[in-house]
C-alpha cells in the first residue's frame, strides 16, 4: 500500500509539475488522434449520409460490411497497415512505417467505419422524416446530403466524439505501426503499457489520469451536445 501511495503521489507530482516527457506524450497523442479523426470524418460522414439516402443493389451488404468493420480487431488493423507500409509493401517507398503518419493511418482506418455506420443511423431517421419534402421540391438524394449533414450537425458531433474517444484509447494498432519510439511515436496508451511492464508506475498512472480525464471530457461534451440537439429539435 505504501508503494502504491507513493506511486500516486509521484504521479500527481508529474501532473502538477507539467513534466516535459509527460506533456510531449500527451501532445503527440492528441495530434495523432485529432488528425485521424479529421481524415475519418471526411470519409465517414459523407459515406454514412450517402448510405442513409441512397437506394441501390447491394446497399444492405455494404451496411452489413460497415457494421462488421466497427468491430475490426485493432491488432489486425495494425498488421494490415504494417504490411502496406513495410519495405516490401505497395506503400513501402513512402517510408511511413514507424512514424506518426502510420499511426494516424491506423487510427483512421479503425474509426472510419464507426463514424460512417453511426452517421448512417442518425441520418437515416432524418431522411425518412424529410424525404417527402425533398421530393416535393424535386431535390435529388445526392443533393439532399449536405442539408442532412448540416441539420444533423449536433448529433453528428457526438458521433465524431465517439470516434475520437475510440482513437485516443487505441493501443494495439499504433504499437505495431508506430513502434513506440521514445520522443517520436510514443503515445499515452503505448507509454502506459510500456511503463507498467517496466514497473514505472508514476508515469503510467499520470498518463492514465490524463487519458481518463479526456474520456470524461469527451463523454460530457457528447451528453451536452445531445441535450443541445434535443432543444434544437424541440
Amino acid at each position: 500500500m505504501n508503494d502504491l501511495g507513493a506511486a500516486f503521489s509521484a504521479a500527481l507530482g508529474l501532473l502538477s509539475g507539467a513534466d516535459p516527457a509527460l506533456l510531449s506524450i500527451v501532445l503527440l497523442s492528441l495530434q495523432v488522434s485529432l488528425a485521424a479523426l479529421a481524415i475519418a470524418a471526411m470519409i465517414g460522414l459523407p459515406l454514412g449520409a450517402l448510405l442513409a439516402v441512397a437506394r441501390f443493389p447491394g446497399r444492405a451488404a455494404v451496411i452489413v460490411a460497415l457494421n462488421a468493420l466497427m468491430g475490426l480487431p485493432p491488432v489486425l488493423c495494425g498488421l494490415l497497415i504494417y504490411l502496406l507500409l513495410s519495405r516490401s509493401g505497395p506503400l513501402g517507398p513512402l517510408g511511413l512505417l514507424f512514424s506518426p503518419a502510420a499511426m494516424v493511418a491506423a487510427q483512421a482506418v479503425l474509426i472510419t467505419p464507426i463514424i460512417a455506420a453511426l452517421a448512417r443511423q442518425v441520418l437515416e431517421g432524418m431522411w425518412e422524416e424529410y424525404a417527402e419534402q425533398f421530393r416535393s421540391f424535386r431535390v435529388s438524394s445526392l443533393r439532399a446530403v449536405p442539408t442532412l449533414l448540416w441539420d444533423g450537425r449536433f448529433a453528428l458531433l457526438t458521433v465524431l466524439l465517439a470516434g475520437f474517444g475510440r482513437a485516443a484509447a487505441e493501443v494495439g494498432a499504433v504499437m505495431i505501426v508506430g513502434g513506440n519510439i521514445e520522443g517520436y511515436t510514443r503515445v499515452m496508451t503505448t507509454a502506459i503499457a510500456l511503463e507498467t511492464s517496466k514497473g514505472d508506475l508514476p508515469l503510467a498512472l499520470a498518463l492514465g489520469m490524463v487519458l481518463m480525464a479526456i474520456v470524461v471530457v469527451v463523454n460530457t461534451l457528447a451528453q451536452g451536445l445531445r441535450g443541445a440537439a434535443a432543444r434544437w429539435a424541440g
